[in-house]
């Protein structure tokens, strides 16, 4: 295995653990507001509202985040790529 095809395989996987540590976030956020105000909410109707709200933010934003890592993934030798060749000419201006 190439020394750039360990690094890209690298990124990628530290973008999955960044995308699920976000994903678990954004869950364990939205559960927690829902479960702190739901004394407060009086109206059964504005209750429902409320969840289905919370549930399409949870389904839309995790589902946007998988397709996401999905284009990644398919795709991660070109943007990894251009992302390591990029700050590997960078550095070496530095230097």
């Amino acid at each position: 295995m190439s020394d750039l095809h360990q690094r890209i395989e690298a990124l990628y996987r530290s973008d999955v653990r960044g995308s699920v540590l976000l994903i678990a976030c954004l869950w364990a956020t939205i559960l927690f507001v829902l479960v702190m105000t739901w004394a407060y909410i009086p109206d059964s109707g504005i209750k429902v509202v409320v969840v289905i709200a919370a549930a399409a933010v949870l389904i839309f934003n995790t589902a946007a985040i998988l397709a996401m890592l999905n284009h990644y993934k398919e795709d991660k030798e070109f943007i990894y790529g251009l992302d390591i060749k990029n700050a590997d000419a960078f550095r070496n201006r530095q230097s």
